[in-house]
Formats: C-alpha cells, sequence, structure tokens
C-alpha cells in the first residue's frame, strides 16, 4: 500500500502472472497470486515518524544538514567594532555615528552584553561585510546572519533602519539580513547594529527582572541558504501540520501523511538537489500542480463564482506600549517590528500590515524619521494599516469617560494629521474587559466597527458569539469581531486557519474570521515563515475542501465592509448589550494603588484645567493665551499610563518609576496651568497651599474665594491651614470656623455656585438662611441640633464606643468595628443586627497564575477581620468631629481618621453627610488583599456602579455561574446598594475594585502581588473614601453628584481687597431642567489657532446622562460669552448638525441653547464665538 512502512512495496517480483483471460475488457490483469507479507498500514508510526525529518538526533541525516550551503565568520570576511552606551541611556544613531574612532572597541562572536537594563543596556556595532567573489553569481540568497541572543535592530550607514533581529532559539527567532543585491554586485557592505538587552518578551518573562542577566553574541556569519531545500521545509511543515490538525482518517488528512512519508523516503542526503526538487513535486500532491510558480497569485484561485475565503489573513504585531518592559524598550520594539513587515512586504505583494496606537508612532516619527517616511509611503498603498484610532490600546474599565473619548481624539488626530487616514476599526484585542461606553465613543470617533479577543480568556463561562451587534449603555451599537481564532499572536498554522471556522459560534449569521496573525505582546509580527505556510495551506484549500479557505491581500476594512454586506448592515446578527466583563484578570482593579491614584487624580486635574484655561483664554485674551501644547502633552502621558499593562498594574517595577514620573509632571504642569488661569482671572490672589496667619484670613477687605469647577452648587465644610488661632468657633465673612484641636488648621463651611469663581458663600446663622438661599438647618446639622446636648458629635460612650453623629446620621464603632449607622431623621439602623463592618484582610490571595492579574474566588474564604484600635476623638466639632484610629497587621501599619461633617454630601433636598474614612498605609504585606466592607439592612439583587459616562449595574447574588464569575468588579467614583425608598454608596477617590455579595458591601484597597514586580505597592499609601446613606432610591439619589465633589476638593484662593470685583460670581453655563445631565468637559476647540493669527475662536462642551433615562437640558449661556453658532458635533469636533440659539429671556441673562437626550448619550456641542467679550461680572 501506498505510503507503507518499509522497502517491502518493491515485492511485485513475488507475484505470479498469467495471461489474461480472453474477452476481458481490461488492458491489464490483476495477479491470480500473492506472497508478499501484507498487514494493516500502522498509520500511528508513520505519523511518529515525521518529527524526525528536521533537526534532532538525526539533524547530520536529515533535512536540517542541507538548510545552508556555505557558512564563513572569519575576520577576513566579517569586521565588527562596539561601543557600548552607559546605564540605561538610549543615544540615537546620529549622536552614536559621531563618536570618536577611540571609544570602538573590536567585537567577535562570543562577546557577551549586558547586565540587562542596569549597566550597558543598548550596545551599538559597525559591521564591515565582505563577500566571497563567487557567491553573487554562484546562488540564490546571500545572508548575514546576525544572533545576539536578544534583540537588535540593524541600521544602513545613513540611519535608515532596514529590520530588526530577535535572538535566541525560540519561536520568535529572526536572525537572517538578506544583503541587498547592489552589495552583492559590489561584493562589501557596511551596516550598524544596535543591540539591547532583552528579549522579546523582557528578561525574566512575567517575573521580576534579572539585574545580571547577560547575552552573548552566539552568530556573526556569512551564510548562504539553500532555498529550494529551505521551501521544502516549509512544504513539509505545511503538511505536517495538516496531518496534525485535520480530523482523524479524513481523505486528506491520509493524503499529506501519505505524501510527508513518500518524501522521506525520497530525501537523499548523498543527493541533496536531485531529491529535494523529487520532493517537492511530490508534495504538489497536496499542493497542487505548479502551484509554487504562483507566488501571491495562489490567493487568486480556487473560489468559483460568487464564493468567498472564510478566513481572512491580516498580519498583526501587538507591541504592548510598556510591559515586561520600559517605554524607552518599546520605541525600539516599534522600529524593529515595523522595519520588518515593510521587508516583508517587499517580498511577499500579498502581505497586509495592520497596527494600532498613534503613540508609537510618534515615539518612530521622533526618533526613527526615515522609518516613519517609509511608513507613509505603505499607508499609501494601503499594506501598512492603522486601526484602533487610539492613542494607546488602552484598559477600558477604568479611565473616566473622558479619558476614553481622548484616546480616540488623540489617536484619530494623529493618524489624520501625519497619514492622512481615519481609522475605521476600534482596535482592543488584549485589554481586561470593555466598558459598555466604548460603543458610543468608537461611532463617536468616526468608526463602527471593534475587533477584540480577550474574553476568550474567561475563567468560568465561554462567551458565546464570535460577530455581534455589540450595543452599550446608551443603545449605540458596533459590529464586534472578536475573532475564534482566539488569539491576536496567531502563528499562521492549519490549526489557527481551521479555528477561525469550526470555533467560530454565528456560522448561522456570519461565516468569516479573522486571522490576526504575528509575534506579538513583544513585537516583531509576522515571520516569512508564516507568509510561506498560508501560501501553502490557500493552495490547499484550492485543492480539497476539507479546509477552510484563507485569503491574503485585504485590509481589515475590507473584512468588515464584506460582513456588513452579508449581514444586511448588522441586521442578521445576534446582539450584546452592554459591557463586556471579563472574567479574568480581577486582581488589576486594585493593582498597584499609586498608579490608580496618579490616573484618578490626573483626570480631574485635566478636567480643571481645561474648564479655566478657556474662560481665562476667552474673557482675559489680552492677557492670556489657551496653553494648547501644554495640555496636549499632559494629556498624552495620562493617556500613555492607561497601556492596558500600566493602568492595571500588571508591569515590571521599572515601568512604574516611568509612569509615577509622568504622573509628577502632569501634576506640576497642571497645577501651574491653573496657578495661571486663576492669576488672571482673580489679580492679585493666591492659592492657600501653606498655613497663613489666622489674622490674614481676616484681613480688612481681602475675602477667601472658593472655585468650583462643578456644574452645580457646592455648601462644604473644608480645611484652611492656619498659624497663631487659637479661639473656638468664630467669624470669617459672616460664615463660621472651627478651629482644630492642634490650633494648625480651622474647618469653614463654605459655599460657591456652580461653574464660578466667586467670594466664599457662608451661612449666615443667625437668619437660618445662607447666601446660596439653602436652609442652614439642613446643612449646618452640627451646629443647629438641639438633641445635641451639650453639642458633641464626637464622644466616648460608658461602654467604651465611639460615636459620631449629627442630626441626621449616628456612626458607632464598638470593640474595633462599626456596629452601627442609623438614618436618624428615619430612625432607620442600616447595620443589620449582630453584623459589623470595617477593614478585612483576605490573607490568601494566591491566584494559580497571572499574580498581579489575578485574584480569584476562593481567596474570599479567608477573611480575617481587622479592629480599630487606640480610638481616641480627634475632633469635637460643631462643624467637623472625626477620630483617629490604628490598626497593626503583620508587618504593616494603618492608620485611619474617621470623619462627619456639618454640611450634607450635596446642596440637593433630602441630602444625607457622608462618613470619611481618610488612611494612611506603611504596606509590606505579601499574597494579602485589605478591603474594607460593611454589611447593610438593604435587599436587591443588583447593585450599582460608576463606570465611563453612566453606571452599570451587577448582580448581588450568584444564581449562575455568569453571576458567581463578578466576585470583584470595576467601578469608579461610586458604587450603590439600593431598595425602594432607601441606599448606601460607598465613594471613592483613587480605587476601582468593589463587591456586592448579598448585603455587604465591598471596596478593595490594597494588594500584595509579587510578580511581575515583586515590590508592588510595598511601602507607604494615602487614600480616602466615604459612606454615604441616602433617603430615596439610587435613582432618586444625589450620590452622582457627591460622588463628583468627593473626587474634587474645592480649592479656596485668598484675594485682596482691590480685586474683590474681577470675580466670577456669574457661572458662564449652566444646564437646567435636567438634573442627571452632567456637563463634565468644557474646552478650547481643537482646531483653533492659538498663536495670534486667527481671531476665530471656539469651545466646545461635552455633556452625558448620568443615570439612563431621557431628559431634555438646557444650556444657559451667560451673556458675556457672546455665541454667534452652535453645533452638535462628534468627538472630532465633526459638524453632526446645528442647533437653534435661543435668545435670553432678559437683559440679564443670556442665549441658550436646547438639547434632547436619551440615557447615557454623551453630546458634544461646539460654540463659534464672536471676535468680542463684555468680561466677566
Amino acid at each position: 500500500m501506498g505510503g507503507g512502512n518499509n522497502a517491502e512495496n518493491d515485492s511485485q517480483k513475488n507475484m505470479q502472472y498469467h495471461q489474461p483471460i480472453s474477452g476481458c475488457c481490461r488492458s491489464h490483469s490483476y495477479p491470480e497470486t500473492n506472497y508478499t507479507p501484507g498487514g494493516k498500514w500502522i498509520k500511528g508510526l508513520t505519523h511518529d515518524r515525521l518529527g524526525v525529518f528536521v533537526g534532532g538526533h538525526f539533524d547530520a541525516v536529515n533535512l536540517g544538514a542541507v538548510l545552508f550551503a556555505e557558512r564563513i565568520d572569519d575576520d577576513k570576511h566579517i569586521q565588527m567594532v562596539y561601543w557600548s552606551a552607559p546605564g540605561r541611556s538610549k543615544p540615537g544613531f546620529d549622536e552614536v555615528m559621531k563618536l570618536d574612532k577611540k571609544e570602538w572597541k573590536e567585537a567577535k562572536k562570543g562577546l557577551s552584553f549586558g547586565p540587562s537594563w542596569v549597566r550597558e543596556t543598548n550596545h551599538w556595532l559597525k559591521v564591515h561585510l565582505k563577500l566571497p567573489s563567487d557567491w553573487d553569481k554562484k546562488y540564490e540568497r546571500i545572508q548575514f546572519e546576525f544572533d545576539p541572543s536578544c534583540e537588535a535592530m540593524i541600521f544602513e550607514t545613513d540611519g535608515n533602519p532596514l529590520q530588526g533581529i530577535t535572538g535566541s532559539n525560540g519561536g520568535d527567532r529572526r536572525v537572517d539580513f538578506i544583503i541587498p543585491k547592489d552589495a552583492r554586485h559590489k561584493g562589501e557592505l557596511d551596516i550598524v547594529i544596535e543591540v539591547s538587552c532583552n528579549e522579546m518578551f523582557g528578561v525574566s518573562g512575567i517575573g521580576a527582572p534579572d539585574p545580571n542577566r547577560y547575552f552573548t553574541l552566539n552568530s556573526a556569519d556569512l551564510v548562504v541558504p539553500n532555498q529550494e531545500a529551505w521551501r521544502l521545509l516549509w512544504d513539509f511543515t505545511t503538511l505536517r501540520e495538516l496531518v496534525d490538525d485535520l480530523p482523524g482518517n479524513s481523505i486528506l488528512q491520509n493524503l499529506c501523511l501519505v505524501t510527508a512519508n513518500k518524501i522521506m523516503n525520497t530525501f537523499d542526503i548523498h543527493d541533496p538537489e536531485r531529491t529535494i526538487k523529487e520532493c517537492r513535486k511530490i508534495a504538489e500532491d497536496v499542493f497542487g500542480e505548479g502551484w509554487d510558480a504562483k507566488g501571491a497569485d495562489i490567493y487568486k484561485e480556487g473560489l468559483g463564482k460568487g464564493k468567498k475565503a472564510q478566513v481572512w489573513g491580516i498580519g498583526n504585531c501587538h507591541i504592548d506600549t510598556a510591559w515586561l518592559w520600559p517605554f524607552s524598550v518599546t520605541q525600539q520594539k516599534a522600529a524593529r517590528s515595523w522595519s520588518t513587515q515593510i521587508d516583508l512586504m517587499e517580498r511577499y505583494p500579498e502581505h497586509r500590515f495592520a497596527t494600532s496606537s498613534a503613540q508609537q508612532f510618534k515615539w518612530v516619527e521622533q526618533l526613527y524619521p526615515k522609518l516613519h517616511e517609509r511608513i507613509k509611503e505603505k499607508v499609501k498603498t494601503g499594506q501598512f494599516q492603522l486601526v484602533g484610532g487610539s492613542w494607546v490600546e488602552n484598559d477600558s474599565n477604568m479611565p473616566s469617560g473622558e479619558a476614553l473619548a481622548r484616546q480616540m481624539i488623540y489617536g484619530q488626530r494623529y493618524f489624520r494629521s501625519r497619514f492622512g487616514v481615519t481609522s475605521k476599526v476600534a482596535w482592543l484585542p488584549d485589554s481586561f474587559g470593555l466598558s459598555g461606553a466604548l460603543p458610543q465613543l468608537i461611532r463617536g470617533a468616526g468608526m463602527e466597527n471593534f475587533f477584540t479577543q480577550k474574553l476568550s480568556w474567561n475563567n468560568v463561562n465561554t462567551f458565546p458569539h464570535s460577530t455581534f451587534n455589540w450595543v452599550g449603555l446608551d443603545g449605540t451599537q458596533v459590529i464586534c469581531h472578536m475573532t475564534p481564532v482566539d488569539t491576536y499572536t496567531a502563528q499562521a498554522t492549519v490549526a489557527d486557519v481551521r479555528r477561525g471556522i469550526w470555533n467560530h459560534k454565528n456560522l448561522e449569521s456570519s461565516d468569516t474570521g479573522l486571522l490576526a496573525f504575528g509575534n506579538g505582546d513583544g513585537g516583531g509580527g509576522p515571520l516569512n515563515k508564516m507568509l510561506e505556510n498560508l501560501r501553502r495551506i490557500r493552495a490547499t484549500g484550492n485543492e480539497h475542501r476539507e479546509l477552510p479557505v484563507v485569503s491574503m491581500g485585504e485590509s481589515v476594512d475590507d473584512f468588515y465592509d464584506d460582513i456588513h454586506k452579508h449581514t444586511d448592515e448588522g441586521k442578521a446578527l445576534p446582539v450584546w448589550r452592554g459591557e463586556l466583563y471579563l472574567e479574568f484578570h480581577r486582581g488589576t482593579y486594585t493593582s498597584h494603588g499609586s498608579i490608580k491614584k496618579g490616573n484618578r487624580h490626573s483626570e480631574t486635574l485635566m478636567r480643571d484645567v481645561e474648564y479655566l484655561a478657556t474662560l481665562a483664554s476667552l474673557l482675559k485674551p489680552e492677557k492670556y493665551s489657551y496653553p494648547k501644547d501644554t495640555i496636549d502633552t499632559c494629556w498624552e502621558k495620562v493617556l500613555l499610563n492607561q497601556f492596558h499593562d500600566v493602568l492595571p498594574g500588571s508591569a515590571i517595577g521599572m515601568v512604574y518609576v516611568d509612569a509615577e514620573q509622568n504622573y509628577a509632571e502632569v501634576a506640576r504642569d497642571g497645577r501651574k496651568m491653573i496657578h495661571d488661569a486663576l492669576s488672571v482671572l482673580i489679580d492679585d490672589s493666591k492659592g492657600i497651599t501653606a498655613p497663613m496667619p489666622y489674622k490674614d484670613y481676616k484681613a480688612s477687605g481681602g475675602q477667601l474665594a472658593a472655585v468650583n469647577t462643578l456644574d452645580f452648587p457646592r455648601l462644604e465644610t473644608v480645611m484652611l491651614p492656619v498659624t497663631g488661632s487659637s479661639e473656638k468657633t468664630v467669624a470669617l465673612d459672616g460664615g463660621w470656623v472651627q478651629p482644630s484641636k492642634k490650633g494648625d488648621r480651622v474647618f469653614a463651611v463654605v459655599g460657591a455656585q456652580g461653574r464660578s469663581i466667586g467670594g466664599v458663600e457662608t451661612p449666615n446663622l443667625d437668619d437660618g438662611v445662607g447666601a446660596t438661599g439653602k436652609h442652614a438647618p439642613r446643612q449646618l446639622q452640627f451646629a443647629l441640633d438641639e438633641t445635641i446636648n451639650p453639642p458633641c458629635p464626637a464622644l466616648q460612650t460608658d461602654d467604651g464606643s465611639f460615636v459620631l453623629k449629627n442630626a441626621s446620621v449616628e456612626f458607632k464603632i464598638s470593640k474595633g468595628r462599626v456596629v452601627s449607622l442609623v438614618d436618624r431623621e428615619l430612625g432607620r439602623e442600616l447595620i443589620p443586627g449582630g453584623a459589623t463592618g470595617g477593614l478585612v484582610m483576605f490573607e490568601r490571595d494566591t491566584p494559580p497564575n497571572w499574580d498581579a492579574w489575578d485574584t480569584e474566588i476562593h481567596h474570599l474564604e479567608t477573611s480575617k477581620p481587622l479592629e480599630f484600635s487606640n480610638l481616641k476623638v480627634h475632633e469635637s466639632g460643631p462643624l467637623r468631629a472625626s477620630l483617629v484610629a490604628d490598626i497593626a497587621y503583620g508587618q504593616s501599619k494603618i492608620w485611619v481618621e474617621i470623619s462627619l461633617d456639618a454640611t450634607s454630601a450635596t446642596t440637593q433636598a433630602n441630602s444625607r453627610p457622608y462618613i470619611r474614612f481618610d488612611a494612611k498605609v506603611d504596606w509590606h504585606e505579601r499574597h494579602k488583599f485589605l478591603k474594607f466592607e460593611l454589611p447593610l439592612d438593604i435587599h436587591s439583587d443588583i447593585a450599582y456602579y460608576e463606570c465611563a459616562f453612566g453606571w452599570v449595574s451587577r448582580p448581588t447574588h450568584r444564581n449562575t455561574t455568569q453571576e458567581a464569575a463578578k466576585f470583584e468588579v470595576c467601578g469608579h467614583r461610586y458604587a450603590d446598594l439600593s431598595e425602594f425608598g432607601y441606599g448606601v454608596a460607598l465613594l471613592t477617590e483613587s480605587k476601582y475594585g468593589y463587591a456586592t455579595t448579598g448585603n455587604v458591601m465591598r471596596v478593595s484597597l490594597l494588594r500584595g502581588p509579587t510578580s511581575p514586580d515583586n515590590e508592588q505597592d510595598q511601602g507607604e499609601h494615602q487614600f480616602s473614601w466615604a459612606v454615604l446613606p441616602h433617603k430615596g432610591h439610587f435613582f432618586e439619589s444625589d450620590v452622582v453628584k457627591a460622588a463628583y465633589a468627593f473626587n474634587s476638593p474645592l480649592p479656596i484662593r485668598h484675594v485682596s481687597s482691590s480685586n474683590t470685583e474681577s470675580l466670577l460670581h456669574t457661572p458662564p453655563f449652566r444646564v437646567e431642567g435636567a438634573p442627571s445631565v452632567i456637563l463634565d468637559t468644557v474646552k478650547r476647540g481643537d482646531d483653533d489657532d492659538f498663536s495670534g493669527s486667527s481671531t476665530d475662536k471656539t469651545l466646545v462642551l461635552r455633556l452625558y446622562e448620568a443615570y439612563g433615562g431621557h431628559a431634555r437640558p438646557n444650556i444657559r449661556i451667560a451673556k458675556y460669552i457672546k455665541v454667534h453658532k452652535a453645533l452638535i458635533t462628534n468627538l472630532l469636533e465633526e459638524e453632526i448638525e446645528e442647533v437653534k440659539l435661543i435668545g435670553p429671556e432678559s437683559a440679564e441673562e443670556g442665549c441658550s441653547i436646547p438639547l434632547s437626550m436619551r440615557g447615557f448619550q454623551v453630546v458634544t456641542v461646539k460654540l463659534f464665538l464672536e471676535d468680542t467679550a463684555d468680561g466677566a461680572p
């Protein structure tokens, strides 16, 4: 039988033949006798044999022995010198080439590079190659094989990057540089190589980097590959993959096994040239006659009229902007990867390459300008496709709505400005869950398609779809393709191609899958062997219908256009509504607490910067120019840190040194921009950051100014640092203050209108009504609570318990635990009898894998309640009462101040004060999880968590595995548990991990992973959270506004007596008639000219509906803002429709803009301003 196991196929000599029977119609006879041994073909043995055709023990006699015809490494033909950059410095090409010749040392194979990222991280080599004179005409190809066992980049001598190098022996190995034709003719070549001491995946994988890791120059050889032998190797590789992955005992699978076995029998190490040709001819039994000569045209064959390919191949190079390497290494990875892909495009015309992340393109533009120009040419030809439309491939759980919008705004604007291209496909294949806000933002940024795949990592439930309509919070939809190949770094194997169809979950409505192939995470992209393999897989598919047909040469856009066409614009597709929750990597909501804090605080700071800078540029244009460049730089740093392995806390420690520096620079520049804007808006004013003598606060004629950047009024208790005060409750500008017990600060009740910069409005307790028109009995409950006699809102009871209380709430700690929270107005106890709340340590946070990423459900089985100890009354009211306590656990120490203010959370009717916890933690725990928990006498099957531009509800029970999988979830500034008539919210200023299990609410505070950063979160932390009880359900509450205010402390400035008239008492913008609509962003238009050469002025308002219902807000614009046109735009500030301006109803008012909004809708309004302004009143 063909494909047998030995030479007995030649046993025809043992058969006896007879003359044909007269009259038989056959031209030959079937032998009458048979003396061969016969027997069943032992298929398994033949299959096992395939593993010894290349390499291994038999390398000297198999195909591997003839893959190279020549190899030389002597000094006559290869001369090298090297220079090592000091430390982690990364000098550019031009700088290195200016070095004196004396700086360079002779280099040879065996040279050691390193240690990694400590001393001499980057090394440069000048290489002179002298080719043997007969090689040019004798051989098809000549290569320089350079293997430093790490990554490297080859440059031309003018600094043009040619290609990347990936050393070592892994599947990502790429060490061959093809000598150009002109150099072959010339007989010599000079190149420059930059060597970086890291592998594709950093230095030590997902462990902490080894600071003593060295790399060795294993190869620096001129070699001649036997190209026909390599082609046979690729033939055999594809055949073997077909054998391994096709269904057992299928016709094609057996044919491939027989063919591969024939090839092994035919190959002769002593006659390789002849037998390799014969072997390749045998391979045509599977691939088709003459298939190889067709090259890229193989993709034009095999499909009849009206037929289409089922799997669409697109080269892809997922480069983590930082992960197991710092940002600086990513800059090199991008250049290495993309230059290599351009080289492959020249050799494989069908190759199309898609990549995202405008930040990486900007780095290449700045550091490798020649490569940037080559990329631009390939973008024009369509071979290099820009996808994603975002600044980086960001995390999408934790960034605010505005930050997610800015990811796309900055990404799309960069792609347009440099390449004239707008991405059409959003691209987040590796983000750890996807916010339901994304579909609306994706559409708003000019895209209607989305690619991802991370939910294939779910560790509880299998996500049910591959191609579907993803509908977001507000009802906006995008077509989402979650590749059935289940990876964005496919290796272009037969298994990958087949998985693109057999693993597709929606073949009833869409029958195509996207194969995103190429080495990724650490970059690299497709290898030539992948492109060769795909050609052979397509050739097989053209001949045999047992294999899905794979196509090459189309773009990602083409793939989605095909889906739109064949699903009637998505009408035939299934629908998934709401967030795409990843049932994995739940620890990333908490890991690296300082980065979470930096993100939240930076987002808040940038909102304030843009608002105040906008006002200053409009109202004082002669003194102030909008700092667009600085604002853009700050935003780019914030967006960079939102990369999906940085903000989640899953990168090595070195990354966070850079990330913390980014946040420090944003804080520095942001505070300066606010100072500059306020100095113009309020002449001769200064921020109160350092203690002032108390008498200066009360200086004659001067006053305090509150800067309220939020769009609702505020009346709050603030802290002012002082020196020299010993008074008790005393008047300040007609209001009231409370000195602290230590005398180093005073607490003052201050108020401010929404979006105002005005004199502090403090209530007058004599008449019971403050300057804001709000009733003081509601707002100043300590001072007016006659039930407290004497007024002592912080006290220790006879049984040793500690109590904070005012007219609305009462909070009690007994034996170190929270035992009572009472709404005094309603007489309702919120803590169930016998239950306690407080800090709790989960003592075994030990996920099976992915330490910094994961926390698993079993950690909840190891809880240890912690007790507040050394409790003391710290402040006794009447404006603020507080307790202080500490907790010792293991090697860690926790200090907490627990406070209750006289003022309510907001000025909304029936608002309650919140109980605030300010913690300082010296953390030295490993694999433990610190949380705050509070059991509540509230019953609800769902809890609400803030997400980008809205909220998401999640179950509090575990009826199904889908619900049980959500034992730890992401939220932003609040989480809320409500039933009819009442609810309680947790507020945070820097935390993102929450859980509500039954009636117990938790907020996650600190973890202690040791990989990939073995010092993660060790050291000091400061953070705050609060418990906010509220009358009425969440939908009736002030939770959203309270969370905004909790994250935006009300800044106070001191203004001299001569400039109090310059205060901005009248808000420039107000949202009327829709309490659920938030004016989140006020900024100048992105296309405004701030150089002074143009008088065109625009400003942009971005609003969203926060509770999930229809609203009809009216935007009231102050009369000193002169608007002559208003547009509704997309996120890119492109016109959707013009809206009508309604004239003022009185001389004191400005115009208004009526809007109609659906639940969770985000609306961008662009105002065109007249060149004159009346000035702010």
